[in-house]
């Protein structure tokens, strides 16, 4: 029997949740006609063979097309625009899989870290593939978002952008892995196959006994201690390091005292010893900001990335940091740069060997002529002891990006990529909220992509405005990596009808802020810190946040009241300080927090041993603690505020309250017109007439009655063009009103008491 195959032209998908997931997008039918079912694999067949899953696309996709991210284009050897034969894949489990990487993925990650990143994707020998996880229809058991962190603990902020090459697969053809499969990177000694018996040879006995472990820790070591620094670009200019240069010149004022100045601080009474402790979110520059200063100084820089050491053995990592202290001395008077030493001295469960590392670096200080540089993300996760006199006892912090720095960031991205005349770069830093250098860069890499598939024949290519635009479909914070966002559909304020009021309050309190901070300084009043939405179940609530963030071009943080709530001893307190550590690292952004009762009842009156007591208490804290939280917007949304503790509504908390009511003929008449915006109606179809009719029914009642409608036009023919009045009028005998008039009251009343 011949197998079903289709050509079909190759299209970039514009979708940023498929990109570089091994995911390509189908019509449901080519899917049917290929005899599919969606997340079944497919080969592609171009200038090479590859293999991806097949998921069904939005219906407006055109059926000879099908959309694949920039990697899946590149293993298929073609480019857009191409056509691709498509056929369904027969998928084998990997007994072994053998990748290629960088230096830093191949001494970072270990077997069981790779795997996660790899289960659920499909891939042959030869393909490039990305750390990213396949999260959109994720293997039973496994769970992403444990492999995005262990990835980012294990090589950092650079995990989202790293690829890996597959050099070789058992058996042969389209695979998947499993929890059985054997990875193993290139360099790694050969393993024998599962389905090979393994040969034993003896061995001397004056060689002494060695397992295949044993050597992998030993080439570990030999490969970390032994070969050269990795190659880095070039050092940028002190003065291109825009948003940085007060930490520039304070870390400048530091070394030229420590390494050129040492009598002068000894004359004073103070130590010649320099550790710092460079602190700030992923991807915000911190190693560039060292190197450029020592590169300004004329000062050597020894670079150790800290979970590289971290995966080692006790005994090696003690190697591994000798080494390094070592090499660093051996260049003469300069910096041994540390990265993400969180990785390597933990505070949580800090490994055996931490007092060991610590007293080494200790000892390497006392040395003149070195001084210590340590970087984090995350400065509340490193070893307390750190922190010691005598260790890395000054501490700098590179902030965010704003919009004038991003601004400015751009320019000098930019400065040597041409350019299409009129680009304005302050409106593509308006769209950047939360993106730090490394995301800047990444925006740049995927506008001359976007550019060079357009421009493939020109002599002169440029990118254009609307290239950058595109490719902030794709680019994502790294903050927001790890985050539940809130997908805004292009939705704005001004597509919301009706609720005037509303819409008035909630830009005055969460807008504003963000977009005039100048204005409350001026007047010496600081901005409401929170908000909360209330009002019947179907009102829109969360239709306006959405709306909201699309206006404000906001990083949104979307989180169920319940998702934080954790059976374990501390786990909820921590769930909710990561998630306003993350929206402070991604601000200016919305923390919404839906169904607010669930997570803020009041206190005293629930029997799940305190547990809900503790996260309130959390909550509180985070809203009005000690730590200043600048442009972050905290809104809550619930139709029973009385259960919400009355501590988190006073002023600082959740202070300004918008009661979202019910909607009114008007209102009605708005909603229908907007959910019937795509579905043609009969002339004989009077909306304002049909809203003045539903007394009771909410905003989602308005929307289910124009859905049902149209069901009930197919249903008596599926040839059907348009909705008349009767299909309305049989609808409305389904659809009920839902709002509860008792409910009604009690929130109408509420409201009263709050006015």
């Amino acid at each position: 029997m011949t197998e079903p195959q289709l050509a079909l032209t190759l299209r970039l998908t514009p979708s940023a949740l498929d990109a570089r997931r091994g995911v390509v997008r189908l019509h449901r039918e080519v899917i049917d006609a290929l005899g599919l079912r969606a997340w079944d694999a497919v080969r592609l067949i171009g200038s090479r063979v590859s293999a991806a899953l097949a998921a069904p696309a939005e219906s407006s996709q055109p059926p000879g097309v099908v959309l694949v991210d920039d990697v899946t284009l590149s293993n298929v050897g073609l480019t857009e625009g191409s056509e691709v034969v498509v056929a369904p894949a027969t998928v084998a489990h990997a007994r072994t899989v053998t990748v290629a990487g960088s230096r830093m993925a191949t001494l970072s990650l270990q077997a069981d870290t790779l795997r996660l990143a790899l289960m659920g994707k499909v891939f042959t020998a030869g393909d490039a593939i990305s750390l990213l996880p396949q999260d959109l229809a994720p293997e039973p058991g496994v769970d992403p978002a444990d492999a995005r962190t262990r990835l980012s603990r294990a090589i950092g902020a650079t995990w989202t952008t790293e690829l890996l090459t597959i050099t070789a697969t058992d058996p042969e053809g389209p695979v998947s892995v499993g929890p059985s499969t054997v990875i193993g990177w290139r360099h790694d000694p050969p393993r024998p196959s599962p389905s090979q018996p393994a040969t034993t040879t003896a061995t001397p006995a004056s060689s002494g006994p060695q397992t295949t472990q044993a050597a992998q820790r030993s080439e570990s070591v030999r490969v970390l201690v032994e070969q050269p620094q990795p190659e880095l670009p070039e050092p940028i200019p002190v003065a291109d390091l825009a948003g940085a240069r007060t930490v520039a010149q304070t870390l400048t004022e530091w070394f030229e005292l420590a390494f050129r100045h040492p009598e002068l601080l000894a004359k004073l009474g103070a130590s010649g010893q320099l550790g710092v402790l460079l602190a700030g979110p992923e991807g915000v520059g911190k190693t560039t900001v060292v190197r450029s200063v020592a590169h300004a100084l004329d000062l050597p820089v020894s670079l150790l990335a800290g979970p590289s050491v971290a995966v080692l053995e006790p005994n090696a990592a003690v190697s591994a940091l000798e080494a390094a202290v070592e090499r660093a001395r051996s260049q003469g008077p300069g910096v041994l740069l540390v990265t993400d030493v969180d990785a390597l001295l933990p505070a949580s469960q800090p490994p055996p060997v931490a007092t060991v590392l610590i007293d080494r670096l200790r000892a390497a200080l006392a040395n003149p002529g070195l001084a210590i540089v340590a970087t984090t993300a995350h400065p509340e996760a490193v070893d307390p002891r750190l922190r010691a006199v005598g260790l890395l006892d000054r501490e700098l912090g590179l902030p965010l990006p704003t919009k004038e720095v991003r601004t400015e960031l751009l320019r000098i991205l930019l400065r040597d990529v041409p350019l299409e005349s009129g680009i304005d770069l302050g409106a593509i830093a308006e769209q950047t909220p939360g993106f730090v250098a490394a995301d800047l860069i990444a925006l740049r890499r995927d506008a001359a992509l976007r550019a060079a598939v357009r421009q493939r024949d020109a002599e002169n290519p440029v990118v254009s405005q609307q290239d950058l635009l595109d490719a902030l479909q794709t680019v994502r914070p790294i903050s927001m990596s790890e985050s539940d966002t809130l997908a805004t559909g292009g939705l704005t304020l001004d597509d919301v009808g009706d609720m005037a009021e509303v819409k008035q309050a909630l830009t005055e309190s969460v807008l504003w802020p963000l977009r005039y901070p100048d204005s409350f300084a001026r007047l010496g009043v600081s901005a409401p810190r929170g908000v909360l939405l209330y009002g019947p179940p179907g009102g829109g609530k969360t239709y306006l946040v959405r709306a909201l963030a699309g206006t404000g071009a906001l990083n949104v943080f979307a989180v169920k009241g319940a998702e934080l709530m954790d059976k374990w001893v501390g786990e909820s307190e921590r769930a909710v300080r990561e998630l306003f550590r993350r929206a402070r690292d991604a601000a200016p952004s919305l923390v919404f927090l839906d169904e607010v009762d669930a997570l803020a009842p009041r206190r005293g009156q629930s029997s799940d041993s305190g547990v809900a007591d503790r996260v309130v208490a959390a909550l509180l804290t985070e809203l009005d603690g000690v730590e200043p939280m600048r442009n972050v917007v905290v809104l809550g949304a619930t139709n029973r505020p009385e259960l919400v503790d009355p501590a988190l509504l006073r002023p600082g908390r959740l202070e300004r309250l918008i009661y979202v009511p019910p909607p009114d003929t008007e209102a009605r008449a708005a909603i229908l017109r907007a959910a019937a915006k795509h579905t043609p109606l009969a002339e004989s179809v009077d909306l304002d007439a049909l809203a003045a009719e539903l007394d009771g029914y909410s905003a989602a009642d308005c929307a289910a009655l124009i859905r049902e409608a149209a069901l009930t036009a197919m249903r008596e023919s599926l040839d059907a063009t348009e909705v008349t009045a009767a299909h309305l009028a049989k609808a409305r005998e389904t659809v009920r009103p839902s709002l509860d008039p008792e409910q009604l009251a009690a929130l109408a009343a509420y409201a009263a008491s709050r006015s």
